[in-house]
C-alpha cells in the first residue's frame, strides 16, 4: 500500500484542530463541540489542500497530566503521532494569545526532529492580530494566520505544506525500483479486491479498542478502565497475514452504544451517531459482547440495527479467558440470538480474548467468509431452478379463492443480497411464505448468516384498466 506524506495537527485543547481536520478532508469526520477535550484518539483522513494530497492526523488536545490518567494516555498518543509524521501543524488560538501550555508544547516540539509549521487559528479580527504577534515568541518560523472555520489563510497553509509533500513524493519516487517494460503485473493483471471494511461495535467497555490494539500489534487506540473513552469512530488500516497471503483490512473502532434513554449528553449523542455512520460504511460488523456480563437487550438492539442496515454480522464474546461457566454462557447467547434475531438465522457466534489475542485469526477468517456470502451473486438459471422447485414443493396460498402465481425470480443486487420475485397478486402473499422462500435461499443457495432482502413485483396486466 503506497504511503502518503503524513502531517499531524497538534495543540492544546479547543484551539480548532478538529475543525481544520474536517476542512482539509472535506467532510465532518471528526466530532466538533465548544467544550474542550472532545478528540481523544488520533484520527486519520485523506486531505486535499488546493490539489495537494496527503494524510492528515487529528490528535487529542495536549495536556500536562500524569501518563496513568486518561489525559496522560491521550498525550502519549499525540506524542507518537508527531514522531511518526513527516511534519506537524502546531496550532494555537489567536484570540487567547500564547498561553503557558502553548509555551510548554513549543518547548517539547523544538526538541523533536519533526518539522513544525506554526498555525495561529481564529486569527480574524483585532484579537486574532494580537495573538499572531505574540506567536513569534514561540521560536518558530513565520506563523500562518488562519481561520479553520471560515477558510481564511488556506493559500498560506498550502505554500507552507507544499515543500514537505513534494519532498516526500520525490524521495518515494527515488526509492522505487526502475520499471521494466513487459514485466509481469501491468495492465493484464486482475485488479485485487478492495480492503475489507470491518467495524467493531458494542456497549461501552466491551473491549473494542483493546481488541483492535491486539489485532494490529500496537497501542494505537486509547484504552483503560473508564467506560466511554472512545468518542470518534477511528479507522485503522491493517494488513492481516494468513498462510503467507496478505489481506488488506480497514478496521473501525466505534463509541460504545448505551440505551437511548440513558444518552442525555450532546457529545455522547454525536458519538453514537458517528458509530452508526461507521456501521453504514462497513461491510462486516462485529458485535462485541462482554462475556463477564452476558447478552443484554441493548446488544440485541444493536444487532438488529446492523441487520436493518443490511450488513453482515458476527457476534464475538470477548474476555472469554475470564468468563464463568463458559459452556452454558455460550449456549444461552446462541439461543437468545436465535430468538431475538429470528429474521436472520445462522449469525456466527465466536469466542475471543482481546487481552490475549486468542480467537482473533478465526474472527478475521469468518469475517472474510461472511463478506464473500454478502457479496455473492447467484446465476439467474440456478436461482430459477431452485425457485421452481420451492414453489412446486410448497405452492403459495389462494386467499379468498384467488390464486397467487409466482413466475420467476432475479437477483437485483448484492451487498446485501437482494432479490425480486415477479408474479400476480404478490401483494396478497402472506409473510410466512416470504420467510419460507428466504429460509430456502439460506439453506440451498448459501446465504447463511447474512441479511437477505426479498421484494415482490406484480406483472403488468394490459387489461387492468
Amino acid at each position: 500500500m503506497a504511503r502518503s506524506a503524513t502531517i499531524a495537527i497538534v495543540g492544546r485543547p479547543n484551539v480548532g484542530k478538529s475543525t481544520l481536520f474536517n476542512r482539509l478532508v472535506g467532510k465532518r469526520l471528526a466530532l466538533v463541540d465548544d467544550q474542550p477535550g472532545v478528540t481523544r484518539d488520533r484520527r486519520e483522513g485523506d486531505a486535499n489542500l488546493l490539489g495537494l494530497e496527503f494524510l492528515i492526523v487529528d490528535t487529542a488536545g495536549f495536556e500536562d497530566q500524569d501518563a496513568a490518567t486518561l489525559p496522560g494516555r491521550m498525550r502519549v498518543q499525540t506524542e507518537k503521532a508527531v514522531r511518526e509524521a513527516d511534519a506537524a501543524l502546531f496550532m494555537i488560538d489567536g484570540r487567547a494569545g500564547v498561553t503557558p501550555l502553548d509555551e510548554e508544547i513549543a518547548r517539547w516540539l523544538r526538541s523533536e526532529d519533526t518539522p513544525i509549521i506554526l498555525v495561529v487559528n481564529k486569527a480574524e479580527g483585532k484579537q486574532g492580530e494580537n495573538g499572531l504577534m505574540e506567536s513569534y515568541s514561540l521560536g518558530f518560523d513565520n506563523p500562518i494566520a488562519l481561520s479553520a472555520e471560515h477558510g481564511e489563510g488556506i493559500v498560506d497553509l498550502f505554500d507552507a505544506v507544499r515543500p514537505i509533500v513534494e519532498g516526500f513524493e520525490a524521495a518515494e519516487a527515488e526509492a522505487l525500483p526502475p520499471r521494466i517494460e513487459g514485466e509481469e503485473g501491468d495492465e493484464d493483471e486482475e485488479a485485487p479486491l478492495g480492503p475489507m471494511k470491518l467495524a467493531i461495535v458494542g456497549r461501552p467497555n466491551a473491549g473494542k479498542s483493546t481488541l483492535i490494539n491486539r489485532m494490529i500489534g500496537e497501542d494505537r487506540l486509547i484504552t483503560g478502565p473508564e467506560a466511554g473513552i472512545t468518542r470518534d469512530s477511528i479507522r485503522v488500516d491493517w494488513q492481516w497475514e494468513d498462510d503467507g497471503e496478505v489481506h488488506e483490512i480497514q478496521l473501525f473502532d466505534t463509541a460504545g452504544m448505551r440505551k437511548r434513554a440513558k444518552v442525555q449528553d450532546k457529545l455522547e449523542k454525536l458519538s453514537v451517531m458517528d458509530a452508526l455512520h461507521a456501521v453504514d460504511f462497513a461491510e462486516v460488523v462485529v458485535l462485541l459482547l462482554d462475556a463477564t456480563k452476558g447478552l443484554e437487550a441493548q446488544d440485541l438492539r444493536i444487532a438488529d440495527r446492523v441487520l436493518q442496515e443490511g450488513r453482515a454480522l458476527i457476534v464475538a464474546l470477548n474476555k472469554w479467558d475470564v468468563a464463568e461457566n463458559p459452556s452454558s454462557l455460550f449456549n444461552g447467547v446462541r439461543n437468545a440470538l436465535d430468538d431475538g434475531l429470528s429474521q436472520v438465522k445462522g449469525v456466527p457466534v465466536l469466542t475471543i480474548s482481546g487481552a490475549t489475542g486468542k480467537g482473533i485469526d478465526t474472527l478475521v477468517r469468518v469475517a472474510f467468509e461472511q463478506r464473500a456470502i454478502w457479496t455473492n451473486r447467484v446465476s439467474t438459471a440456478r436461482l430459477n431452478r431452485w425457485f421452481e422447485g420451492a414453489v412446486e414443493n410448497n405452492p403459495p396460498p389462494a386467499p379468498g379463492g384467488k390464486r397467487i402465481k409466482l413466475r420467476y425470480i432475479t437477483q437485483a443486487r448484492t451487498r446485501p443480497p437482494t432479490f425480486v420475485v415477479f408474479g400476480t397478486r404478490t401483494d396478497s402473499l402472506p409473510g410466512s411464505y416470504e420467510r419460507y422462500l428466504v429460509n430456502g435461499m439460506r439453506k440451498e443457495l448459501g446465504f447463511q448468516g447474512v441479511p437477505v432482502r426479498l421484494n415482490f413485483r406484480n406483472s403488468r396486466n394490459p387489461y387492468d384498466e
